[in-house]
């Protein structure tokens, strides 16, 4: 440890004939650089105490909201399990690339299923659990829940060197004393004095992918187009910075890293809640890109099957709706099947609003900017219970 009052620099005891006052600027500069860093060389280290908290992801409330959607959207409840759910690319291997990413995300989809709530039920896959129960005598299956749809898939990608950015800067002089010797004549190891800086910044992007489907529990058939594939790419950086200082021989000198890296881990937890809601959205379809913010894109997928629910109902089947969903617009309209003086009005109102030619018909087009603009707000949600009461009644 080098302490800035007592340090005594080897063999610093020679007398400098040089006239040049360049010369001697250059060196007593030199020399207040390497003091300067005494202050720092008494290195301080405290340990940081953080409490627990809960992890939360940018689509943690989405899937919650995913769960409300399903209410007020009244859609079919739906009774999901998951398969066992792996890294697939071998990339979890400790000797592959050090665990960076987990060999397992099973329990990270059931608790991201586990987590919509609303018409979704999560139904956990674990025979031997059953198989233990049913032996204990505990419980029996035939009250247990069967499943409609099962997650699979798993991790199917992982570049870790996608692209790599390097930056140095390098700074390096030094000023020759040719005639320095001490007080017995004898020469130092070098008349040289020199200073060298080097600061390097090094970035590094990897991508991770994700891929899952949907298949029928009952028949074991994977369902047509109920699929996904998301990425995502995760950043590391490294910045060094390093001062040496020669004076005469003897080499001082200062050194310092920050080395930031993206967590591999939580960058798959994201992608999988991701891919939970847009499965699940996508099988119940509903709109579900309006809760994973402004810049998630439509869903093709659920725009199709709005138009083919348009076209394989009855005229009375789709003024139905359009009045249940005029309704949880805020249109006090009555659910009757027929257009009355009240859905007209709201018809009238709602397509000036959408800027939709105005007329009697549902059209496709009237059809597919009720449902799809829902409010999705409490009062909504209020409205859909009560609706739900006023048709259990008849």
């Amino acid at each position: 440890m080098l302490n800035c009052r007592k340090t005594r620099i080897p063999g610093f005891n020679y007398k400098l004939h040089a006239p040049d006052r360049i010369s001697r600027f250059l060196f007593v500069l030199v020399l207040g650089l390497l003091l300067s860093g005494c202050v720092t060389m008494t290195p301080a280290l405290d340990l940081d105490e953080s409490p627990p908290f809960k992890d939360q992801s940018r689509y943690s409330e989405a899937l919650f909201g995913l769960g409300r959607m399903t209410t007020i959207y009244n859609t079919p409840e739906i009774k999901i399990q998951s398969e066992k759910i792996y890294d697939d690319t071998g990339a979890s291997a400790p000797l592959a690339t050090g665990g960076e990413i987990q060999r397992d995300i099973t329990e990270i989809m059931k608790s991201s299923l586990n987590s919509i709530g609303g018409k979704v039920t999560f139904i956990e896959y674990d025979p031997a659990y059953i198989n233990n129960q049913i032996a204990t005598g505990y419980s029996k299956f035939e009250n247990k829940l069967i499943p409609d749809v099962v997650m699979t898939g798993g991790i199917t990608g992982f570049d870790r060197a996608l692209n790599t950015v390097s930056d140095n800067k390098n700074f390096a002089a030094d000023v020759q004393f040719p005639n320095i010797q001490n007080a017995d004549g004898n020469l130092p190891p070098s008349d040289f004095v020199g200073l060298s800086y080097t600061d390097a910044l090094k970035k590094g992007e990897a991508q991770i992918s994700l891929d899952f489907n949907l298949k029928s529990f009952e028949t074991l058939a994977g369902i047509p187009l109920m699929s996904t594939t998301n990425s995502m790419v995760v950043h590391k950086a490294l910045h060094e910075r390093e001062l040496a200082v020669s004076i005469f021989g003897p080499t001082f000198g200062l050194k310092g890293s920050n080395t930031k890296v993206q967590g591999r881990h939580q960058a798959v937890r994201i992608l999988v809640q991701l891919s939970a809601v847009q499965m699940v959205g996508k099988y119940l379809a509903v709109p579900y890109w309006r809760i994973l913010g402004e810049d998630a894109q439509e869903d093709s997928t659920v725009i199709t099957q709005i138009a083919n629910s348009y076209f394989r109902m009855t005229e009375f089947d789709r003024l139905v709706n359009v009045q249940q969903w005029l309704y949880l617009h805020k249109f006090n309209v009555d659910i009757s099947g027929e257009i009355d003086e009240k859905t007209k009005v709201a018809i009238a109102q709602f397509s000036q609003a959408k800027g939709l030619a105005e007329g009697s018909e549902i059209s496709l087009e009237l059809f597919r900017e009720l449902y799809m603009n829902v409010p999705l707000d409490d009062e909504t949600y209020g409205r859909r219970l009560y609706l739900n009461r006023l048709l259990s009644q008849g």
